[in-house]
């Protein structure tokens, strides 16, 4: 009986973004993996155990994806200097495992060859082989390892049971001197030319899909039609936001103010029924209204991404995107900070030019967030009347999208100044995969939407909820003296404070509550519209979202509604980004630089926008 090695076996996962590469390491691993930054850097170090069957333990490390090891980005040098031994701290590989996927070989093969010239023992991990043989794809696996000298097996990284065959691979393979690649994979130096070689050989294309992606992108592509074609894409989800998610909004509301009477019914008067009443029911219910229109929202961003569109915005608005200072490969950044500025500050380590990343980082939390969207759903419902414009469209729905216009324009004419104080004005070409244009599978938006709902219940239970609470206590205590005249909340802790910020927001219009509302939504948008719930319903309000916006409404002119909008499209109010940012850069220059140009932007967009309003409007 043979002894199991006690030294772990180290194993690197390499392959292109988006391969499923991270989704096999979760598979493999599991829960037995942790997450750091490799030393000096940013970039995330993402490692885990498991057992081979014979009882071998294995290190599995997840390395940044890559589409080379030439390139000087953060995210592909790391993985460069690791595969080779050359990383400070990090033993080079015993065995690199290449994930590829099978329903885009003509992209993925020519890094596994990049990676093969490193003469380390490799397997080839071809993954998403379920996707690939619904598609028509069919992958002679026998021929494509002779072809590339290495092993080659199937993974479905989704399917549990889905990488076994890998995991027994992996201990024979370590074993084995690295094979010579048969034909032109063993002596071209022109990688595309060996990978159509080898794609000849080993694997058959069907012809409709070819054809049929040519033809959508004559249209999805047109230098003209294109761009057109987007903007009434991205112009009909906005409209869908308000014309599907406003009534599931309403219901949701009327639901809590149902909870709210009932439970205000079954507790004595006091700072207990008032905490339940308006903190609870009023502040986080209030919040917790506006999920139906952000799932909309993103249910309409995941389908677009599934079928294979996404990627194609990004080649549309690559010639824009330089004529500003920015670069192609800012847009997926870019559009990942729709949901959240965090990831999306994160995902420009993929960007090699120094320059290019930081202007991507201090342009995306101009993006309109995901939690800029209960502050626009609650004003808008409020100040805007709900009626179509030329007969179809929605102006609430209009209103929306030119507030998501705005923020994509602000960060456009940023992009535009820090160019022109750039002295080198260089441009770096896009390289970027075009996937084939698919349906969207139900169970992965299904997924995404769960994900994006989890992630905004974790924050409205969490940092929501305890600034909530916090907003109701300062807003309730200390009581009014005896004989006083004035509402109870003006001699409240809020009320003292709200009125000393009052004056520098007053020439944006806006009054007291709104300007103390701007302190909580530092730390998270959303809780601007909980601090407004919970301070009017303190002070004698209705809790749910309908009456809040009539409340709003009364107290708000349609000037000030119109300036706390701009105000929330361009100003830092996110405490976390920040952070991020500063994590990212590793300069203190960089937070200032940022918190500073957004506020000063958002002041004077929000002053004009109030002065034009109060007397045109």
């Amino acid at each position: 009986m043979s002894q199991v090695p006690v030294t772990p076996l180290r194993v690197a996962l390499v392959g292109n973004p988006n391969c499923g590469k991270t989704a096999l390491f979760n598979l493999l691993t599991g829960a037995r993996q942790k997450v750091a930054n490799y030393a000096g850097v940013t970039v995330e170090r993402k490692e885990g155990r498991f057992a081979t069957p014979s009882g071998r333990k294995v290190q599995l490390l997840d390395l940044p994806g890559a589409y080379s090891l030439d390139s000087t980005s953060p995210d592909e040098r790391v993985t460069h200097d690791v595969l080779l031994g050359r990383y400070p701290g990090e033993a080079a590989p015993d065995l690199i495992v290449c994930v590829a996927d099978a329903t885009n070989l003509r992209l993925h093969l020519r890094f596994v060859l990049e990676v093969q010239r490193m003469g380390r023992p490799m397997v080839l991990a071809l993954n998403m082989m379920d996707a690939a043989r619904r598609r028509g794809i069919e992958v002679n696996v026998g021929e494509l390892a002779r072809r590339l000298g290495m092993p080659v097996v199937e993974t479905v990284a989704v399917r549990r049971g889905g990488a076994q065959a890998l995991i027994e691979l992996i201990e024979r393979t370590t074993a084995e001197k690295p094979q010579t690649p048969a034909g032109a994979a063993a002596a071209s130096d022109d990688l595309h030319a060996t990978v159509r070689t080898i794609l000849a050989s080993a694997v058959t294309m069907p012809r409709a899909t070819d054809a049929r992606d040519d033809a959508i992108d004559r249209f999805a592509l047109h230098p003209v039609l294109g761009p057109l074609i987007l903007a009434f894409v991205m112009f009909l989800v906005f409209q869908a936001v308000y014309s599907l998610g406003k009534p599931l909004t309403d219901a949701i509301g009327d639901g809590f103010t149902w909870l709210g009477a009932a439970a205000g019914a079954a507790l004595p008067d006091g700072p207990l029924r008032s905490l339940v009443t308006d903190a609870l029911f009023g502040g986080v219910g209030t919040v917790l209204g506006f999920l139906p229109e952000i799932l909309v929202l993103f249910f309409f961003i995941l389908v677009l991404e599934e079928s294979g569109y996404l990627p194609r915005a990004a080649f549309l608005l690559d010639r824009m995107m330089v004529a500003v200072g920015l670069t192609g490969r800012s847009f997926i950044p870019l559009l990942s900070s729709f949901a959240c500025a965090i990831p999306g500050v994160m995902g420009t380590r993929s960007i090699s030019d120094p320059r290019d990343r930081l202007a991507t980082i201090l342009v995306a939390p101009l993006m309109t967030c995901s939690a800029r969207l209960p502050v626009y759903a609650l004003l808008i419902g409020a100040f805007i009347p709900h009626r179509t414009v030329f007969g179809v469209f929605n102006m609430q729905g209009l209103v929306l999208f030119a507030l998501y216009a705005a923020g994509i324009v602000g960060a456009m004419a940023v992009g535009w100044v820090m160019k022109k104080l750039r002295r080198d004005h260089r441009e770096h070409a896009l390289l970027m995969e075009l996937p084939s244009y698919r349906l969207p599978r139900v169970r992965d938006v299904a997924i995404g939407l769960w994900e994006r709902g989890a992630i905004f219940l974790k924050r409205l239970t969490g940092i929501i909820l305890a600034l909530t609470v916090l907003m109701w206590f300062i807003s309730t205590f200390p009581s009014p003296p005896a004989g006083a005249t004035l509402p109870a909340i003006d001699y409240s802790i809020a009320g003292y404070l709200g009125r000393a910020l009052q004056w520098p927001f007053a020439p944006l219009g806006f009054n007291w509550q709104m300007s103390l509302s701007l302190i909580p939504a530092f730390a998270a948008r959303e809780t601007a519209v909980a601090a407004l719930a919970t301070v009017y319903s303190v002070a004698g309000g209705d809790a749910d979202t309908a009456a809040l916006g009539h409340t709003l409404a009364q107290n708000f002119s349609l000037a000030s509604a119109l300036s706390l909008m701009v105000w929330f499209a361009f100003a830092p109010q996110c405490m976390s980004t920040l952070a991020v940012i500063r994590r990212e850069t590793r300069s203190w220059r960089a937070v200032v630089v940022s918190f500073g140009y957004m506020f000063v932007v958002a002041y004077a967009a929000s002053f004009v926008t109030y002065q034009i309003a109060r007397h045109f409007v």
